[in-house]
Parts: C-alpha cells; structure tokens; sequence
C-alpha cells in the first residue's frame, strides 16, 4: 500500500513538474558598438520556430536579408505597436517602425523534415 501512495505521489508531482516548463524567452538581438545589422543563424528542424526580439525607435527602418527564401520564413510582431507582419518568404523585407520599442523576430522552417540551418541579417537604419 506504502508502494502505491509513493508511485502515485511520484506521478502527481511528476505532472507539476513538467507544468511548470514553459516557452523560452526570445534571444536579444544585440548591435555591436558602431553596427546596424546582424548576422542570425540557427538550425530547426520540421515546422520548428526561432525567437527574437530587438529594440527600435520610431521612424526607423528594419530590412530583412533571407537567402534561404526557400527553405524559410519571417515575421516581425509587436503587440504593443500593433505590427505584425504575415510570415514571409522574400529574399527582402523592409518595414517602418511607427513606435519605439521591443518588437519580436520569428524564423520559421517551412518545409522538410530533417534539420536546416538558416542565416539572415537583420539591419536597422
């Protein structure tokens, strides 16, 4: 009976623990001193996504350099500046900013299964 109450503890406890995981925080797009672009690579692998978020200022431009346009995709978001663009495929992208702030830099695998690796610039003027 002692044996049953500790393997149903173990469970229950077991699901809590695992609740408690949640989605990583997005990977900071940093500028190096004297820079406006950076170089952003990774490997997903099926419908996997990447996650970013960079800091902007009104009246700024973003351009999004994807050579890998076949393989994947973008979208640039923020909730509080009510931008989001549909995920995109183009080798080019370019939006202007309408508000400062922390906007969101997805990268979507859009197809194949196995493991990919992308590499895009992210330039801001």
């Amino acid at each position: 009976m002692k044996a049953v109450f500790i393997l149903a503890a173990m469970v229950l406890l077991s699901h809590f623990v695992l609740a408690q995981g949640g989605k990583a925080e997005p990977k900071r797009i940093e500028f190096a001193p004297g820079k406006n672009s950076a170089a952003l690579s990774g490997s997903l692998r099926g419908a996997q996504e990447m996650e970013y978020v960079f800091a902007v200022k009104k009246g700024q431009t973003v351009t999004v350099k994807n050579p890998a346009n076949g393989a994947f995709d973008f979208r640039i978001f923020s909730n509080e500046n009510e931008v989001e663009t549909e995920f995109d495929s183009s080798p080019t992208l370019t939006l202007d900013i309408p508000a400062d702030g922390d906007y969101l830099f997805f990268v979507r695998r859009k197809v194949g299964r196995g493991l990919a690796r992308f590499r895009m610039t992210l330039t801001v003027r």
